[in-house]
């Protein structure tokens, strides 16, 4: 435990970040963190370490931050089991959720209080911003994202997905949901936990104005990765709406379907960038569908294994 004192009656927010191997990263998260104006003794934040042995004690130790923090570890088992180990050892009234590559804004959480406190029981979760200047790949992502909000969240007041990394709600709440399911561990737990939240009539805000810095570099392999896991993601995702009856592909086939999602969205810049971020646009959709076929084969030879 590092930071001042705490009186656990009085805390507001469990500010939980899952890590891997990213010391550098997650010190920067820590330091930002320690410039909120939310009164810091209304705070506590929960480092989980999916991996033991990361020594993220000493990292922790090393920040001069007055911000209760403490430490816990877990052994692999991929960032939605990490959050739910830190929710479960929480002792605030609401669960901040982020990422160790995120630097929130000084006036992030009190963003996300002021919708929590107009409506409890809701799911809210704000915007993330790329601040790589110059890194196409971290460029192109940032657009992705805006993209998909722009889809899913038209109307902020009825949102329907919220990324985990810019995310928060009741304790109270995320325990009666049953947390996020751990059985998603590479990718789209958010996706998995934003539909059951609406498949049990709960309701869920976009609040622009709760912002987060974005800081993860990105390579044209590594973004090809990712994209190729939230593909795999988006696989599992969707058998897990079937099985469950909350809803099915089709539903979201209109988002790929829209050319105006993929091909022709705004991007600024000169001609040889906007021809890069199309490049990367179509490599995200590419990516995205391999990871998706992909996965769907997995499950089918699975399935068939077992006849």
């Amino acid at each position: 435990m590092s930071g001042g004192e705490l009186d656990a009656d009085r805390i507001e927010f469990s500010v939980i970040i899952p890590t891997r191997n990213r010391p550098q990263q997650l010190r920067s998260a820590l330091e930002a963190i320690a410039q909120t104006d939310f009164p810091l003794d209304a705070l506590e934040v929960i480092v989980v370490a999916d991996g033991e042995g990361q020594g993220l004690e000493a990292v922790v130790a090393e920040i001069e931050s007055p911000i209760a923090t403490r430490v816990v570890e877990q052994s692999q088992a991929g960032p939605a089991a990490a959050r739910n180990a830190g929710a479960a050892c929480s002792r605030g009234r609401y669960l901040a959720f982020m990422d160790d590559d995120c630097l929130p804004t000084p006036g992030w959480l009190s963003a996300l209080k002021e919708a929590l406190d107009a409506s409890p029981e809701a799911l809210v979760g704000g915007r993330t911003i790329n601040v790589i200047n110059g890194n196409r790949c971290s460029e192109a992502s940032q657009l992705i994202q805006e993209i998909v909000y722009s889809h899913y969240n038209g109307q902020p007041d009825r949102a329907s997905f919220l990324a985990s990394n810019n995310m928060a709600l009741g304790a109270a709440d995320f325990a009666s949901l049953g947390g996020f399911d751990p059985s998603f561990w590479f990718a789209s737990e958010d996706r998995e936990f934003c539909d059951r939240w609406l498949w049990d009539d709960r309701p869920m805000h976009y609040v622009a104005n709760a912002v987060v810095r974005h800081a993860h570099e990105l390579t044209l392999a590594s973004f090809c990765q990712q994209h190729f896991r939230y593909g795999r993601g988006a696989a599992k995702y969707h058998r897990t709406r079937a099985d469950r009856g909350s809803g099915k592909f089709s539903d979201h086939v209109s988002f790929h379907a829209n050319l105006n999602n993929w091909l022709t969205p705004t991007v600024e810049g000169s001609v040889v960038r906007q021809a890069q971020t199309r490049a990367l646009l179509l490599a995200w959709q590419g990516a995205n569908a391999l990871g998706f076929l992909w996965e769907r084969f997995r499950q089918t030879t699975r399935n068939d294994g077992r006849r």
